[in-house]
């Protein structure tokens, strides 16, 4: 079994275990999978990057083998603090009586759900400088939490930490260390499978596709090595697909991320995600709050927004933010330049809050900067309303150099037709300048999900395909055109690419003989589906006239 397999297996095997203690589909579930399996990642990471040190007491770690737990806990506190010293930031440091072993050597003892949860609480405050990220209000949210009290029967709990040790104590992460981005952004995949759907949460919690996120990624960034101390937003981060996505084009080490999000539960999840991909540095910009409300990210002077080289963001569509809506318009007019939307009389629900958000991206790229936002593809031939205003400005400015329309049900989450926005501040533009429009809604294959609903998904030559033809700017018969800013506008601001294809009428040379003889059959045909058309009628009028005489015989009976 290779170790994304084993990896896998380990995932089922935790959830197994929920299942098992009460908790299978559990509100808490989805705490108790991501951070174990964090710990287990951490864990493993501090043993292989500590035997990497060239320190003389680190021979004898090596040496012990796969004892090298029990090897480190009889060093000494001096040399322990030496380690500390060369490890990557990427790794937490780790007491003894914080490793897997050690918790393992204290299952037979009583209270152990206490012991199992004080390991996490202690890992997470001994590392809380590097390892949190925080809410808009400066608290901060460290690593870990106390899980065990999410079993409700207090008899169970210690039981349940043991099945949770054991589980992790027959596992290894050290094959994966050598695996890179692809290998970790398919495991969060499947880890987060069941829990990033809606609920739980003011937001609903979509889950972009990664072959959105690449397309997202490749469009913007291209396949610039040149790239250095890059900053990469999203405001409506999620579980941070698409920022990871984008840190891989650029580089990990290339790019710090910045996010915000008002859902706990993405929080969560976006952490987990930095970490597996080696972006410590960035947790501290992780920001747990509503962007439209408090957006964090702000210039030194604490007021204007922070702009950044590269945003990206897939927005909730529609949803009820009346409780902030006012707040909202009055403190941040010229953010909401095209204005926030009512709040209607029926179905709050259907506040077009992505309005907000592409109002927010725009003004959030720098002046030489890119950017996507992924929205419902009505958007795109809005003819009144904020998304008018929208429209016109972006185009108007210049500002949207492109629109890719995905297919129908490619999102997990919602089966709206989605397209994606591309913006770009880096040139001055002129009225012939181009704009690329593609129509990939024809694209992807079709599957169904676990509840047996028809989804699609887009193929690596689906992919190659958008991409390439979106970089050379290039028309394809109904699939893309190239148009200017100029055409745009004459087709009432349209950035449907459906509407600019040529309309096609088939036809076949045919002579006049040919012509008379189908004229002839057609005619035909017609007065034949009249005589049967007239022979109908009568035979309906016939059976009224029958009707009627029989009601009128009652009627006179009846008296």
């Amino acid at each position: 079994m290779n170790i994304k397999d084993k990896t896998i297996a380990l995932i089922d095997s935790l959830k197994a275990t929920c299942q098992t203690f009460g908790m299978g589909n559990d509100g808490n579930e989805y705490k108790v999978i991501t951070q174990v399996f964090l710990y287990k990642f951490m864990a493993d990471k501090f043993g292989h990057e500590i035997k990497k040190i060239k320190m003389p007491c680190i021979k004898t770690l090596i040496d012990a083998k796969d004892q090298w737990e029990q090897a480190y806990a009889k060093l000494s506190n001096k040399d322990r603090e030496k380690i500390f010293a060369f490890l990557p930031p990427e790794v937490p440091q780790l007491e003894p009586e914080h490793l897997i072993g050690n918790l393992w050597n204290k299952q037979t003892r009583g209270e152990f759900d206490v012991i199992f949860d004080e390991t996490m609480i202690d890992i997470a405050q001994k590392n809380i400088s590097i390892y949190y990220t925080k809410t808009s209000s400066e608290t901060k949210i460290p690593i870990f939490e106390k899980l065990t009290h999410f079993v409700t029967d207090d008899a169970k709990r210690a039981e349940f930490a043991r099945a949770l040790v054991d589980k992790l104590a027959k596992f290894s992460f050290e094959e994966a260390f050598s695996e890179h981005y692809d290998f970790f952004s398919d495991i969060f995949e499947y880890l987060i499978k069941d829990y990033n759907t809606a609920g739980g949460g003011k937001y609903a919690e979509y889950y972009t596709p990664k072959a959105i996120a690449k397309i997202m990624a490749q469009l913007l960034v291209g396949d610039d090595s040149d790239l250095h101390n890059i900053e990469c937003y999203d405001p409506s981060a999620g579980t941070g697909t698409l920022l990871m996505a984008l840190s891989h084009q650029i580089g990990e080490d290339r790019c710090t991320i910045f996010s915000q999000d008002i859902s706990q539960r993405s929080n969560k999840m976006l952490k987990l995600n930095l970490l597996l991909n080696g972006l410590v540095s960035s947790l501290d910009h992780a920001i747990q709050g509503d962007t439209l409300l408090e957006p964090y990210h702000k210039n030194h002077d604490g007021k204007t927004l922070k702009q950044f080289d590269y945003v990206v963001s897939n927005p909730p569509f529609k949803m009820d933010f009346s409780d902030s809506r006012d707040i909202i318009e009055s403190k941040w007019t010229k953010r909401f330049w095209a204005g926030v939307p009512k709040i209607p009389n029926k179905k709050k629900e259907s506040m077009a809050i992505y309005t907000c958000f592409i109002q927010h991206v725009v003004n959030s790229i720098k002046e030489n900067g890119k950017g996507a936002i992924v929205i419902p593809t009505g958007f795109i031939t809005a003819k009144s309303g904020i998304e008018r205003k929208i429209l016109e400005r972006i185009v108007d400015e210049h500002i949207v150099y492109g629109v890719v329309s995905m297919p129908s049900n490619v999102f997990a989450n919602t089966g709206t037709n989605v397209s994606v926005l591309f913006f770009d501040k880096s040139k001055k533009k002129t009225d012939n300048d181009k704009v690329t429009l593609i129509d990939a809604s024809k694209l992807g294959k079709e599957y169904k999900d676990a509840n047996g609903l028809k989804k699609v998904r887009l193929e690596d030559d689906e992919i190659e395909k958008i991409v390439s033809t979106f970089r050379k700017a290039k028309a394809v018969e109904d699939f893309s055109v190239v148009v200017t800013y100029n055409e745009v506008k004459e087709k009432g601001y349209s950035l449907s690419a459906g509407q600019y294809f040529d309309i096609k009428i088939d036809y076949v040379d045919i002579t006049e003989e040919e012509f008379n003889s189908q004229m002839k059959a057609d005619m035909e045909e017609l007065n034949a589906m009249f005589a049967e058309s007239h022979k109908l009628e009568k035979e309906i009028q016939k059976q009224l006239a029958s009707l009627s005489l029989q009601g009128a015989i009652a009627t006179k009976q009846s008296k």
